[in-house]
């Protein structure tokens, strides 16, 4: 997917294609199985055993229905929407009776564990789940809604950074007119990317221009207090990433990790592609008076938004601080311009 407005439009049947759906039905079948185990304990001290038992017997019914949905998939999601959710709970039941006539044959489990894998009732609660959340996932991310939310996501950016950088540029405007004018001629390159729609993917080397800029308006604020390290070595030559990312990410290690302390403060971001994914990972310094937590999870929290709506559950995002330094660490899967 190269823009949020490739989601797909909401279906009946989910696109069981994708890793993040595998995930989310195990996830799914899983709790409802150890719920289902809970309610029918009959000693605590069997229930390890009982669990390991079904368990057996669940996950290969999961695991194979979830492979020949994926290859019906874009079949199924061309159906109306009361046929593919039949068909969807005919080919499971089908995959229960055949796994569990052969589980019978082979008597290789207890009675508990074979009674568990006979019902179909099992079976139908946990498709009419998987269908109910694939309802509420494709309304949510339906690509109208997803731009919404995006726009949204986005003039949340805007205020504090266009607060900030007017500020920066009035301090020099009197001293250094030149400077101050190819300030705003930045300032006014970096305003026209805010206001675009910003729902595709774009060029690494557009986001790193637009981080520059950012970063040269910040230093008309901080002087060579702020000094930013780009290790390109292991990047691929430009992927596509979500716009608007790395300008939030400098914006908040600026504000947490370079304002608050008094001496040179260094920013590092490192690039690296691995296997399908691109990797990128942004340190800074944690100041001893940094007391601007609640904002810090704010623009988190926007970026991490930001990422779902583009790669669903395929991108992750992690805070922490190692070695006396804030880090972030971005994965999602990696897209070549080519492919744009």
């Amino acid at each position: 997917m190269r823009s949020i407005r490739e989601n797909p439009a909401f279906s009946g049947s989910p696109d069981f294609r994708k890793p993040a759906i595998w995930l989310r039905v195990l996830l799914i079948v899983n709790c409802g199985m150890l719920l289902g185990i809970l309610a029918g304990n009959r000693e605590w001290r069997f229930f390890i055993a009982e669990l390991l038992e079904v368990a057996a017997l669940v996950e290969p019914v999961t695991l194979v229905s979830l492979g020949l949905l994926g290859l019906a998939s874009n079949w199924l999601m061309r159906l109306p929407r009361w046929l593919g959710g039949t068909l969807l709970v005919l080919l499971v039941l089908l995959v229960l009776a055949a796994v569990r006539g052969l589980f019978v044959t082979l008597n290789l489990f207890g009675p508990d564990a074979v009674a568990f894998s006979r019902s179909p009732l099992w079976a139908a609660i946990a498709v009419i789940l998987v269908l109910a959340w694939s309802e509420v996932s494709g309304r949510v991310r339906s690509p109208a809604l997803a731009e919404a939310r995006l726009l949204a996501l986005t003039a949340r950016i805007r205020p504090h950074f266009l607060f900030n950088a007017l500020n920066a540029v009035l301090g020099v405007m009197r001293s250094e007119p030149r400077r101050a004018e190819a300030a705003l001629e930045e300032l006014a390159d970096l305003y026209r990317v805010l206001m675009r729609e910003n729902a595709d993917l774009v060029p690494l080397s557009e986001e790193i221009q637009v981080a520059r800029q950012y970063v040269n308006l910040e230093r008309l604020r901080l002087g060579e207090r702020i000094n930013v390290v780009w290790d390109m070595a292991d990047c691929p030559p430009d992927p596509l990433v979500p716009p608007l990312m790395l300008q939030p990410l400098l914006e908040n290690a600026v504000y947490h990790g370079i304002e608050p302390a008094t001496e040179l403060g260094e920013i590092v971001i490192r690039f690296e592609r691995r296997d399908s994914r691109l990797r990128i990972e942004l340190s800074n310094p944690v100041a001893a008076a940094e007391s601007h937590k609640h904002g810090n999870q704010m623009a988190l929290t926007n970026i991490r938004e930001r990422l779902m709506l583009f790669f669903d559950l395929e991108a992750t995002m992690i805070s922490q601080i190692k070695a006396g330094r804030f880090c972030v660490s971005i994965e999602f899967p990696y897209r070549p311009v080519t492919d744009k």
